[in-house]
Parts: structure tokens; C-alpha cells; sequence
């Protein structure tokens, strides 16, 4: 059985102690590849700190993009070294995370929503699949990628899904994949749980979103890339189907949205 955790952040300062170990430990409990998704300042080396992470591990790839938290400090110079690092490293496979957060409001509302849909746009020019967040922000987050994505060919990844069933829906009828993180394990997600049971086999991604959202029976413990396998187990329960099905189709829609050779997964 192999997974693949699709969005994690083991290059913070959480894991500085025993990276490695943590790597190692992912590969023991069949994680074959993670994506390790960059935040942070991007006038500062946050982020080529991300890609640094991917350059060292074989099975690690990354995403540099500017978190909605951040969005106040997106301009010219910030997409700049951004572009430059993606040009830098072919462990860069995607843009992100970008979108909306109206929980914290970090930035103002405005200023998110410029930054998204101007990402979104260098995301296009560059070939690269977008990495979504978004909280309490449904339904703007659907309008602008309606409008900004509603065509042919483009890809991207709604991490650690929040939302309805009515906004999966929305989401994978523009092309968009649904990752669920241990969240939905906790006793009182239910709302998490409905909209799993909308989201079929070939639009489902699973992650650990660590340092953050340990699963059960793990709470209140740092998260890692290996705790994705009880996100996994979960699912397939959920969903009604094996571990290794959930584990193989996974794997299959991360490799075909990044266009990775799956064979170096098996």
C-alpha cells in the first residue's frame, strides 16, 4: 500500500530537531511522496527554505505561493522571487497555498481577494496546478474560481476541505480535487464527513496539513506525514471501500494532477 501525503509543512521550525526521522518515518508507513506547501513572508527565504527541504529529499516536492494570511505583502518584487524559485528547482510543482481566510482576516478582504486571483493568473502563465485555502469563504472562493479557472486543462487542489457538499461539488465540476485532512476524523466533524461521502474515489486526495490537525487517535501530538495512513484508513471506511483501493486511487490522482511518473510511486 502506498500513499501520498498531498500537503504538509515539514520544513518549519517544528520539525528542525528530527526531519529526517520524519521523512524516514513516512517512508516506513508507505508515504511515498509528500508535498511540502511553502508560507511565510515571501520577501524573506521562507520559502526557499520549503524548496530547499524538497531539494534534499527524493520523495519531497514543494509549492511556493502566498497564504491569504500573507496577502498584504504580495506585490511585484514577492511574485518575482517567487517565479524565480519555481524556474530554480523542477521540485516545484505547484502554486499555492493561496485564497481566502475570513476567519482570521489576517489581511483585509479586498487585498485576499486581488492576491488570489492575481496568483491564480501567474499560476496559469506557468503551467503550475494552484493549492486552495479557504475558511468561511465559500462561496467567494467558488465565484473567483469559477471566473478565474473555468477552462480546459487547468488543475488545483481544494486542501483540507471545509466546506459543503454543495461546495465539493462546485469545486470538482471546475476540476478541482478534494483532499480531507485528520479533521475529519474528530468526533464532532461531521460536516466534514457529509461531504466526503459527495466526493468519489477519482477526486479525492488525503493529507496531513502537519505540523497541524493530528488525526485520531493521535490529538493533541504533533502531526507528521506518517499519520496520513489514519486519515486514509478513515476515508475508507467512510467511503465504504479497502484501504489499498483508497491508497491506490489517491496516489493515481496525485500523479496524473502533477503528471508525475507513477511508477516511481509503486
Amino acid at each position: 500500500m502506498t500513499l501520498i501525503d498531498s500537503h504538509c509543512h515539514i520544513d518549519g521550525e517544528q520539525f528542525d530537531v528530527d526531519r529526517d526521522e520524519v521523512v524516514q518515518r513516512a517512508r516506513e508507513a508507505g508515504v511515498v511522496a509528500m508535498l511540502n506547501i511553502g508560507t511565510g513572508d515571501p520577501h524573506s527565504d521562507d520559502f526557499r527554505r520549503a524548496v530547499a527541504v524538497a531539494e534534499k529529499y527524493d520523495n519531497v516536492f514543494a509549492s511556493v505561493g502566498v497564504h491569504p494570511h500573507d496577502a498584504k505583502l504580495y506585490d511585484d518584487p514577492a511574485e518575482k522571487h517567487l517565479i524565480e524559485l519555481v524556474k530554480s528547482s523542477k521540485k516545484v510543482i505547484a502554486w499555492g497555498e493561496i485564497g481566502l481566510d475570513y476567519y482570521y482576516d489576517h489581511s483585509p478582504r479586498d487585498v485576499q481577494q486581488a492576491a488570489f486571483r492575481r496568483q491564480i493568473r501567474t499560476a496559469k502563465e506557468l503551467g503550475l496546478p494552484i493549492i486552495i485555502h479557504s475558511r468561511d469563504a465559500d462561496d467567494e472562493t467558488v465565484e473567483i474560481l469559477k471566473e478565474e479557472c473555468s477552462y480546459d486543462g487547468f488543475r488545483g487542489i481544494m486542501h483540507c476541505f471545509g466546506g459543503t457538499p454543495k461546495m465539493a461539488e462546485d469545486l470538482m465540476a471546475i476540476g478541482f480535487l478534494i483532499s480531507f485532512a485528520g479533521n475529519v476524523t474528530f468526533k464532532k466533524a461531521e460536516n466534514l464527513r457529509e461531504a466526503a461521502r459527495v466526493v468519489p474515489l477519482d477526486k479525492l486526495l488525503v493529507e496531513t496539513d502537519c505540523p497541524f490537525l493530528t488525526p485520531s487517535p493521535f490529538r493533541g501530538k504533533r502531526n507528521e506525514p506518517a499519520y496520513v495512513t489514519h486519515t486514509a484508513e478513515f476515508l475508507a471506511g467512510l467511503i465504504g471501500v479497502s484501504v489499498a483501493e483508497l491508497a491506490e486511487q489517491t496516489t493515481l490522482n496525485f500523479t496524473n494532477l502533477f503528471r508525475l511518473d507513477a511508477g516511481r510511486f509503486a
